[in-house]
């Protein structure tokens, strides 16, 4: 199964549009207008909140949890490093492999690739795909694709 993450251009805030393989509209990412810190939340068609990542305030390096159902499920920190992007990932019992620079990297539970995760070149804003193998983990794939996008954002501001 795949999903496509397109971020607005012309927003105010962090916004994102998550479509299905077919185009379909699945989720929608904002974030809060006027917070400190980012704060993104996932929404489902309906409009009903499925998830959060916030960022934790008053650190060096960029930190961020992901909430689902009000729940802290884990968190994204990422590492000093002089030339690549380094993340500690402590979430859904994942780590991720590859190059973050150039967004191209795998999610893997123990030795199995769960999710593969490509950054698209050449778009009016971030575009993602995510290429995810059990449906199940879909939700929780977004969550960390939403995470390590806003570090590498906090970073670069």
């Amino acid at each position: 199964m795949r999903l496509l993450i397109k971020q607005r251009v012309f927003s105010w805030s962090d916004t994102y549009d998550v479509y299905d393989e077919d185009g379909n509209a699945k989720y929608f990412v904002k974030a809060e207008f006027l917070s400190f810190g980012h704060r993104l939340h996932v929404y489902d068609n309906m409009q009903n909140e499925l998830g959060l990542v916030k960022e934790r305030l008053f650190t060096i390096l960029p930190i961020f949890e992901i909430e689902v159902n009000g729940v802290v499920q884990g968190r994204i920190e990422k590492k000093f490093s002089l030339f690549k992007p380094k993340y500690e990932i402590d979430f859904n019992g994942w780590r991720a492999e590859g190059d973050f620079f150039g967004w191209e990297y795998d999610v893997y539970s123990g030795c199995s690739a769960v999710i593969h995760i490509t950054k698209e070149l050449f778009h009016w804003g971030d575009t993602y795909v995510i290429d995810i193998v059990n449906p199940a983990d879909e939700l929780m794939g977004l969550l960390l694709v939403i995470a390590i996008d806003a570090a590498n954002c906090t970073e670069d501001s």
